[in-house]
C-alpha cells in the first residue's frame, strides 16, 4: 500500500543526501572501510512512529551484534519512491537493501536492477513464507523480492450502527455476499447517515483486488505469455455493486469517491458513514483518532464465488543488483524477518506479516482493535491481479483510473467501462509487450 509521507520535493532532497552519504566509504563502490568493515545502506519506507522506531531499533541490534557489517538506516517515502529508485539506480547510488511494493517491482525486476534472489534465500525464510506470497515477487524466472508484511481490505463499522439495525454480522467464517452487502448497506442508511462511504480517490487497485472475492481477474496471460485485459461477469460484481450504492440506491456517499482512506474517518467518527472499505492498518488511525466512547469494529470484506479472495501488494525486501555484497545483505534481511521481528514489524505498521510462524503469534490473534479478523483472512490473500503486468502503471494512470472513477460516479455506464479498459487497455500493454 502506498502511504502518505513528507512533500515529494523535500523527501527527493532529504533521500538523495541520505543515500550519497550512505554510499560514501573509504573504498569507493566497495561499500568497506579501510578497516575492512562491510558497510550496508538499507532504505526503508516506514513512515508510522511505531514502524520506524521497530525498524531502527532492529538495525541497531544488527549492527551491534555484526560490527563486521554494518548498517546505515535511510529513510524513504511511499511518495515517490519508484522515481526516486530509478534515478537512484541509473546513477549508481541505489541502496543495498530496498524496502518497496510488490507491485513496484516488476520494472527493476525486468530492468535488471535487482538481485535474483533464489541462490541467496536461506531454506528458512523460503519455507515460511507461503507460496501465494512468493508469486508476488516472482517476475520470469527470477524472485527478486522478499514479501514480509500485507494488508487485506476490511469493512471498519460503526458498532452501535450496525447492532442497532438489527442486521447479520459477518465473521471470516461467515462473510456477507455481495448482494447481501448491498442490502444490509441500504437497511443502515437513515436520515443523516449512509450505509457505507467508499474512498476511491485511487480506484484501481480496490477494484481489482476485491473483485478477485467475485472471481474477476481481468488480466489473462496467454500461451505465449503475453497479457491481455478481458472483462468479464466476475470482474463486474465488485464495482457494479459500488456503483449502484451511490447511483441507484443512495446507500453510498457520493462525496467519498474522491477521497482517500484518512478524508473519510471525520465523517465516520461522526456518524455520517455506517462503514469504511479500508486497508488494515488504517486501525491504527481508528484507535488513536476516534472520539472517546466511539466504539467500532473490524468485518471481513464482502465475498463471492471466490470466497474472501482478495489481491494485495505486500511489502517487500530486495537487493540492489549493483550491490558488491549480495549476501550479507540477505544476512540482514533474513535476520529482520525472523518470526519475532515480523511480528515486531507488523505490530508497528498495524499489518499482517506474511510468515507462518508470525502470523500464529498470539500477540496477532486478539480480539482487540480486529487482530484476529486480519489473521483469519490471511489465507486467502493472493498477489495483486496486475503485479506482473508490464505496463500496468501507464495502463492504470491512462485508462483505468478515469475511466472508474467516470464510471463509479455514473457518468458512464458498464458497456464503456468495459470497452476503455479492453480496447483502450489492451493498446497500452501491447506497447510493452512487442
Amino acid at each position: 500500500m502506498r502511504r502518505r509521507g513528507l512533500p515529494a520535493l523535500a523527501v527527493a532532497v532529504t533521500t538523495a543526501l541520505a543515500l550519497m552519504l550512505a554510499g560514501c566509504s573509504a573504498d569507493g563502490d566497495s561499500g568497506a572501510s579501510e578497516d575492512g568493515v562491510i558497510r550496508l545502506s538499507f532504505q526503508s519506507l516506514a513512515w508510522q512512529k511505531e514502524s520506524v522506531d521497530a525498524n531502527k531499533q532492529l538495525v541497531r541490534e544488527w549492527n551491534a551484534a555484526h560490527p563486521d557489517i554494518q548498517v546505515d538506516y535511510v529513510q524513504g517515502s511511499w511518495d515517490n519512491v519508484h522515481d526516486q529508485l530509478l534515478t537512484s539506480f541509473e546513477g549508481g547510488e541505489a541502496p543495498d537493501i530496498i524496502h518497496d511494493a510488490s507491485d513496484d517491482l516488476a520494472d527493476f525486476a525486468y530492468g535488471g536492477y535487482l538481485a535474483d534472489l533464489r541462490k541467496l534465500l536461506p531454506g528458512r525464510l523460503t519455507r515460511d513464507i507461503p507460496r501465494n506470497s512468493w508469486q508476488a515477487t516472482t517476475f520470469g524466472d527470477g524472485v527478486y523480492g522478499v514479501p514480509f508484511l500485507q494488508e487485506p481490505k476490511v469493512l471498519i463499522a460503526n458498532t452501535r450502527i450496525l447492532e442497532s439495525s438489527g442486521v447479520r454480522i459477518p465473521t471470516p467464517e461467515h462473510p456477507w455476499s455481495w448482494p447481501e452487502f448491498r442490502q444490509v448497506t441500504e437497511k443502515l442508511t437513515k436520515k443523516g447517515t449512509y450505509g457505507v462511504a467508499w474512498p476511491l480517490k485511487e480506484p484501481v487497485s480496490v477494484t481489482l483486488n476485491l473483485g478477485l472475492s467475485a472471481g474477476g481477474k481481468l488480466f489473462h496471460r496467454g500461451d505465449d505469455g503475453k497479457v491481455t485485459v478481458r472483462f468479464g461477469e466476475g470482474d463486474q460484481v465488485m464495482p457494479g455493486t459500488v456503483r449502484d450504492q451511490v447511483n441507484t440506491d443512495g446507500s453510498a456517499a457520493r462525496q467519498a469517491l474522491g477521497m482517500g482512506g484518512s478524508d473519510a474517518l471525520p465523517g465516520f467518527f461522526g456518524g455520517r458513514y455506517a462503514m469504511v472499505p479500508l486497508g488494515f492498518s488504517y486501525r491504527q488511525q481508528v484507535a488513536e483518532q476516534a472520539p472517546e466512547g466511539f466504539e467500532w469494529t473490524v468485518l471481513p470484506a464482502p465475498a463471492g464465488s471466490g470466497g474472501l479472495a482478495q489481491g494485495v501488494s505486500p511489502q517487500t525486501l530486495s537487493i540492489a543488483q549493483d550491490s558488491p555484497h549480495k549476501e550479507e545483505a540477505m544476512r540482514f534481511v533474513d535476520f529482520l524477518l525472523r518470526p519475532a521481528n515480523m511480528v515486531r514489524l507488523a505490530r508497528g505498521d498495524w499489518m499482517l506479516p506474511t510468515g507462518t510462524e508470525a502470523l500464529a503469534d498470539p500477540a496477532l490473534r486478539t480480539e482487540e482493535n480486529g487482530w484476529a479478523t486480519g489473521t483469519a483472512l490471511a489465507r486467502a490473500l493472493k498477489p495483486a491481479p496486475a503485479q506482473s503486468v508490464r505496463g500496468y502503471p501507464e495502463w492504470k494512470d491512462k485508462v483505468a483510473t478515469p475511466a472508474l472513477q467516470e464510471y463509479y460516479s455514473g457518468a458512464i455506464g458498464t458497456e464503456e467501462l468495459k470497452r476503455r479498459l479492453v480496447e483502450d487497455g489492451n493498446r497500452v500493454l501491447a506497447r510493452y509487450q512487442r
